[in-house]
């Protein structure tokens, strides 16, 4: 049961099996569940750092349980990481309209796949915090971009 339990978290209910880049499925399954949250409970895209946060010790317990049992250091199958890195990327986000939410994928995905400072440093980080670590850096990085972007528009906008 607990191993079909990190299984279910680690995989985010099945989007890490996505043959075609199980990163980017769990990123859609982020912002899907994002979506939903946001349409159902109206709240502010901040609250989607909270919720990274609330998911962060379960996150890391299923990625470690997951390595250890498919004997890999970071499968790809764990896109558990990739949900709490996009969450924290619509942090940046003003609202959850297609533009910010597609800016925001790009900017979390382009971070991830790149991993500049701090990114690549958080990789190192032992078992399942090294498996998260990543991607919540990305993430906040992809977060900071996207409000710097939002930022400027405005201040153009504004002149």
């Amino acid at each position: 049961m607990k191993n079909k339990a990190a299984l279910a978290l680690a995989t985010w209910f099945g989007c890490g099996y996505w043959p075609l880049g199980p990163g980017t499925a769990g990123s859609l399954g982020a912002l899907a569940a994002a979506w939903a949250l946001q349409r159902w409970l109206g709240y502010a895209m901040i609250w989607h750092l909270a919720l990274a946060g609330l998911f962060l010790l379960p996150a890391v317990w299923a990625a470690a349980e997951t390595a250890r049992l498919k004997g890999v250091e970071d499968p790809g199958l764990v896109v558990i990481d990739e949900v709490l890195g996009q969450w924290i990327a619509l942090a940046g986000a003003g609202t959850f309209s297609a533009a910010e939410a597609g800016a925001g994928l790009v900017l979390f995905r382009v971070f991830d796949i790149w991993k500049p400072w701090p990114v690549r440093a958080a990789e190192r980080l032992p078992g399942g915090w090294g498996i998260v670590a990543d991607d919540v850096a990305a993430g906040a990085c992809a977060a900071l971009a996207l409000a710097a972007g939002r930022a400027i528009a405005a201040n153009v906008v504004q002149s």
